[in-house]
């Protein structure tokens, strides 16, 4: 089982943008926690203990404390400041030990490909079932040492034990490739140089005739 992390809150009874500036201004983030038909609680989370729960993990698992109870819940969603990023809101979704939750996960390219290649990366992201107390942080592709012409599929993916994705098993999901030369590119700076060097085969004949008709 993933450990969750404690986050410090308290339950809220001012609601409004108004609301939600005084909460942030002393150091607290406004969020909900919903799921299991229970009924919306809104809460309010200390920004500090948060802003560390979630920076690498989109998918944090926190405990919460709800009418004296603990709760496990996911982090659903993030509302983050367009200029500051700074996190305005969260919504919060209660979960329970061996429970199949449906969550979007990123791609983590690991290692170097063969001397020569580049990689493409062609989805960033994959949506995965998992038990809401194992969902892996992302899913690593290792492309060490793999020459051109490597394809990595959607069916090629270790997810780990207990994960499972309904995507499709052909979707491509990264790629090693020789990089292409952009040939229009030299043809152009060819060019250039040609007509820079008959520019000045033209200007030193001219220098030479005018020397012989003094």
């Amino acid at each position: 089982m993933v450990d969750s992390v404690k986050l410090t809150n308290t339950v809220r009874e001012d609601f409004g943008k108004g609301a939600a500036r005084r909460l942030r201004r002393a150091g607290q983030i406004p969020a909900v926690i919903y799921g299991h038909g229970a009924e919306t609680i809104h809460i309010a989370l200390d920004a500090h203990e948060t802003f560390l729960a979630v920076r690498y993990n989109q998918n944090a698992l926190v405990t919460v404390t709800v009418n004296g109870k603990d709760q496990l819940a996911l982090v659903r969603d993030i509302q983050r400041h367009p200029m500051t990023w700074d996190i305005e809101h969260i919504d919060l979704i209660g979960v329970r030990a061996g429970e199949q939750i449906e969550v979007t996960v990123p791609i983590t390219v690991v290692g170097e490909p063969a001397p020569g290649t580049v990689v493409t990366t062609d989805l960033l992201t994959v949506t995965i079932m998992a038990d809401a107390t194992m969902i892996p942080e992302s899913i690593e592709v290792d492309v060490e040492g793999k020459e051109a012409g490597t394809q990595v599929r959607i069916a090629d993916l270790a997810l780990g034990e207990g994960v499972s994705t309904e995507m499709d098993p052909e979707d491509l999901v990264v790629s090693v490739l020789v990089p292409q030369v952009d040939t229009s590119l030299e043809e152009a700076d060819a060019e250039a140089a040609e007509e820079a060097a008959g520019e000045s085969g033209a200007e030193k004949s001219s220098e030479g005739a005018e020397e012989d008709s003094e």
